[in-house]
């Protein structure tokens, strides 16, 4: 419930604040509820991957794509993430999500999502998603690109996201351990 309400704050919110590119960056506020917290009284470590989606979904929204998808018929999904944690967040804490998209390949697109507080990082989070058709139809982040109407450059991967992307894979004949 508390994803819903965020969102739906997000979107009312949303109509009033400055159109961004399709790249970021995007800064979205948000306030520590105490739904957040787990037994330490610090956000639980679930919460910051759930805000970070809402995170990118101001990205799509304040660049405009959103609708655009939507006629399209295409959605974002999250192929993977890893987050790193550096501080705690805390009951009432004001905090932001700053997106930005690191770069792309031929079938997924890679972001940064950095939590701060003020001026402090709290946590980092790198992200790879696809898109995906509502026929199962897999869309390449150039596809998408193209949607935004902007003049972008491609932005070269930095050698750790590739190597990152590597590490995450799973292999179809990868075997399952036994239990």
């Amino acid at each position: 419930m508390n994803l819903y309400l965020r969102l739906l704050h997000l979107v009312l919110l949303g109509r009033r604040r400055s159109r961004v590119s399709v790249l970021g960056p995007v800064r979205t506020p948000f306030r520590v509820w105490p739904t957040d917290l787990d037994l330490l009284r610090h956000v639980n470590n679930g919460t910051y991957l759930t805000i970070m989606d809402i995170g990118r979904l101001d990205l799509l929204a304040r660049s405009g794509v959103t609708p655009l998808l939507r006629r399209a018929g295409w959605y974002p999904v999250v192929v993977a993430e890893t987050i790193t944690f550096k501080r705690s967040l805390r009951l009432f804490q004001r905090f932001d999500v700053v997106t930005e998209v690191v770069g792309w390949d031929e079938v997924s697109l890679f972001l940064r999502q950095d939590v701060v507080r003020g001026d402090v990082l709290v946590a980092s989070a790198v992200i790879r998603g696809r898109f995906l058709g509502r026929d199962g139809a897999r869309i390449t982040p150039q596809q998408v690109m193209g949607l935004s109407g902007e003049q972008l450059e491609a932005r070269e991967l930095p050698a750790w996201v590739v190597d990152w992307a590597r590490s995450t894979e799973i292999r179809s004949a990868t075997p399952v351990p036994p239990a």
